[in-house]
């Protein structure tokens, strides 16, 4: 009992910390003489483009049409949307914040506790049996392609305003 409440808790509940530090990072944190417009419109766009390339993708490719706890006939673990899973969204979501605080701070410390806790939402989504270790791959990856292209973009503007 006590080890199913923890994995539901990093599984589902670290992404609360998740949230709460990027909006600290990305209202406090941001680089003085950067322009906070043009941050959060890449921040948007990187994130509907990766939700796109993510639906896309999970129409084209569904590895399989149940998720691993209907496959065990056991319960969920944690929540989920009545979907196949491929890719996660929570792994999406938290590996794409992760990613905009990076880009946009390049705070490290910041960055590196949002990694370990995006690590840990994407094994507990796997130890929860609502996501395939796939699934949840493909979710950071997607993240990752929806917001190089933006985020580019940025350190390129930021290198001409330099040089």
């Amino acid at each position: 009992m006590i080890i199913e409440q923890g994995i539901k808790l990093i599984a589902d509940g670290a992404v609360i910390p998740i949230v709460l530090i990027a909006v600290y990072a990305l209202i406090w944190k941001l680089p003085k003489g950067s322009s906070r417009y043009d941050a959060y419109c890449r921040i948007l766009l990187a994130g509907l483009t990766a939700f796109l390339i993510a639906k896309l993708l999970g129409t084209a490719y569904q590895p399989a049409t149940e998720r691993p706890f209907e496959i065990l006939g056991l319960t969920p673990g944690a929540s989920y949307l009545d979907n196949p899973g491929f890719p996660s969204d929570h792994a999406l979501f938290t590996a794409a914040i992760t990613l905009a605080v990076w880009a946009e701070t390049r705070s490290k410390w910041l960055t590196g506790i949002l990694v370990v806790l995006t690590l840990l939402v994407c094994i507990g989504r796997v130890l929860a049996l609502v996501h395939t270790p796939l699934d949840v791959i493909g979710g950071i990856s997607v993240a990752l392609l929806g917001g190089l292209w933006y985020f580019s973009r940025a350190d390129l503007a930021l290198s001409k305003r330099a040089g």
